[in-house]
């Protein structure tokens, strides 16, 4: 198979969004603190991750206040789920080769 590596999808080249995408397959939404404390990256580098990803509608974001405190909290849209699951199937494809 030629050119194996141009279904891998260029936005999850990063390990911090391997990880947010991977945190959010399995869990219906994170929210920001979670997702910081677990990748352990400042709030700058994943704000800025965040942001790629929702420029690309691959996330939904949800602002709420929980006890007078905001939250926000991040779940897949399908379309990030569907781009995600390609690019799990590509890697799967690169390393069975």
């Amino acid at each position: 198979m030629k050119n194996i590596i141009a279904h891998l999808d260029k936005a999850f080249e990063s390990r911090v969004r391997l990880g947010i995408m991977s945190m959010l397959m399995v869990n219906e939404s994170v929210d920001f603190k979670t997702i910081k404390e677990t990748l352990d990256v400042s709030d700058g580098n994943l704000a800025s991750h965040l942001a790629a990803l929702e420029k690309k509608e691959y996330i939904n974001i949800t602002k709420q206040f929980i006890e007078r405190k905001p939250n926000t909290s991040y779940s897949l849209s399908p379309a990030g789920r569907l781009a995600f699951k390609k690019h799990l199937e590509a890697l799967e494809a690169l390393i069975g080769k």
